[in-house]
């Protein structure tokens, strides 16, 4: 055998340990504790084919968790405003500590599922049908679980009256910005989220994901940045504690947080990042023609590794 032989066999022997059950990058080319964009992107696709695959309960009930936790972030807001009125700084501390618990627990939430799902639809390795799917699923168990969530804050005597006063004032100061300022605070703050989303599949252990999120979701709420499920969770509980109309107030806060989030996850993060890579999909799996990217129910696979899909295999998700 060749020295040439032994190199490439040593090679192969190196993929292979550096390589995750789903086939994305386990450790970096170049330096093992660093990943490249390109091994960034397909550790994005990989946990994406997991999610896009994901049954319509699981997708719901993890969603739901996530709404409900995200009511830690505006308990956590609103102690934190209710202690330090005029210092923004301080004020914000407590802010990420449902963003942590959801992250971290992987449970789904909206802002977080504008990067991987996209990313997949970009390879063309899954259909756009099946990213709204995953959207649509994953918003409204979000929205369900923040309304429960403002509920039992509302009317379970968590908060003292001064913080209930303190809880009403996020979507009231949102309001008194307009619909174009929101829209524009929103965008920004999508832009973060989704980065943290990418940020979080460079990292290869839990304190750096922990810092990463802690000082992202921190710089949403010091700089007064918007939020679409915490906002919702912010527009149930002001609808609960005072006579607002839940149209006028939709429409002038919460559907501006919505579109700046997604928008800025989308079109600044996954769009801008994908640009940066160099044919990052798995080789494996054909791509989706455009009639299937657009039509059709294909991509994503819950159990099978991707490296192992036959190229003329595309599985359903309904």
């Amino acid at each position: 055998m060749s020295d040439n032989d032994d190199e490439d066999s040593r090679d192969e022997l190196r993929e292979s340990l550096d390589q995750a059950a789903s086939g994305a990058p386990a450790a970096g080319w170049a330096v093992r504790d660093r990943f490249s964009a390109n091994e960034i992107f397909e550790r994005v696709l990989a946990s994406a084919t997991e999610e896009i695959a994901a049954s319509k309960k699981r997708l719901f009930f993890s969603g739901l968790a996530a709404g409900f936790a995200i009511v830690l972030t505006f308990l956590g807001h609103t102690i934190g405003v209710e202690m330090f009125p005029n210092n923004r700084f301080l004020s914000a501390i407590l802010y990420p500590v449902g963003f942590i618990y959801i992250i971290l627990g992987h449970y789904q939430l909206y802002t977080e599922n504008t990067l991987p799902p996209v990313a997949l639809v970009l390879a063309r390795l899954a259909s756009i049908p099946l990213l709204l799917r995953v959207w649509g699923i994953v918003l409204v168990g979000n929205v369900v679980g923040a309304a429960l969530g403002a509920y039992l804050l509302a009317h379970g005597g968590v908060l003292s009256p001064e913080a209930v006063q303190t809880g009403a004032t996020f979507v009231s100061t949102g309001l008194d910005h307009g619909w174009w300022a929101v829209f524009n605070r929103a965008l920004f703050a999508g832009w973060l989220v989704a980065g943290v989303v990418w940020l979080d599949h460079a990292a290869r252990d839990t304190i750096s994901r922990l810092v990463i999120i802690y000082i992202s979701f921190y710089l949403i709420a010091a700089t007064d940045l918007y939020h679409v499920i915490t906002a919702a969770c912010e527009v149930f509980y002001f609808l609960l504690v005072t006579d607002a109309g839940l149209v006028i107030v939709a429409y002038e806060y919460w559907l501006p947080v919505f579109l700046g989030n997604t928008i800025g996850g989308v079109f600044l993060v996954t769009l801008v990042n994908y640009a940066q890579t160099e044919q990052s999909r798995y080789p494996s799996i054909r791509e989706l023609t455009l009639r299937e990217l657009v039509f059709s129910w294909y991509g994503g696979r819950e159990t099978s590794s991707p490296s192992q899909v036959p190229d003329n295999d595309n599985s359903e998700n309904e």
